[in-house]
């Protein structure tokens, strides 16, 4: 018995239907690649995701490359300034330092110079002391203005007489050379001054000589 002869219709539902199986072998084969590049990305995600789980505070090599050369500097600069700072204090306490000696030399030049013109300032009181009261002479009258100029200038000088007759007796100004018995003064007042004492700022000179009552 011969094979049937297909219709042309049959013949049209089989070419349709072979051209259907080739266009979805074709997609299916477009699919597979991409399919399995989404695999593959989404593993390598899963893995970089478990390292962060793993270590999450662990630095990159050059992370710490670039930071310990940042730490190292701030380290010297720190050293350096503590330095600097030292050496300051060490400039401004010698500053000082000097300056009080400088100071104390002055002070002590000027005293010694002081100490020298206080036996002209004697002999000017004695030589003036001698004159006749009430006597007016031209050179009388020349001696007490040379006087009295030599006791401003030591005047400007901060040097001060010593307050002695009528006060207590203060060994750190007063030099007590005679003791005397003096019912109209209280004990230990000084009553008599034998020789004038100065100070200079507040720093005794030349203590005063004095009588003081017993």
């Amino acid at each position: 018995m011969g094979k049937k002869k297909k219709t042309s219709r049959e013949q049209t539902i089989e070419k349709l239907n072979e051209l259907k199986e080739a266009a979805e072998a074709e997609a299916a084969k477009e699919e597979a690649p991409a399919e399995e590049a989404a695999k593959e990305e989404a593993a390598q995600e899963e893995v970089k995701e478990e390292a962060k789980v793993e270590s999450p505070s662990e630095e990159t090599p050059e992370k710490a490359a670039e930071e310990a050369p940042e730490e190292g500097g701030n380290a010297k600069v720190a050293e350096l300034k503590d330095k600097l700072m030292r050496q300051m204090a060490e400039f401004e306490n010698y500053r000082k330092r000097t300056e009080k000696e400088k100071q104390a030399m002055f002070e002590t030049g000027a005293k010694s110079v002081i100490e020298k013109l206080l036996p002209v300032v004697d002999n000017f009181e004695r030589g003036l002391g001698a004159l006749p009261e009430g006597e007016k002479n031209p050179f009388a009258d020349g001696m007490q203005m040379v006087y009295k100029q030599l006791m401003d200038e030591l005047g400007k000088l901060e040097v001060k007489p010593i307050e002695a007759v009528g006060k207590e007796f203060d060994p750190n100004l007063h030099n007590a050379v005679m003791h005397v018995e003096d019912e109209e003064s209280p004990d230990n007042t000084v009553v008599e001054e034998l020789q004038k004492g100065y100070t200079y700022r507040d720093s005794v000179v030349r203590h005063s000589m004095v009588k003081v009552a017993n």
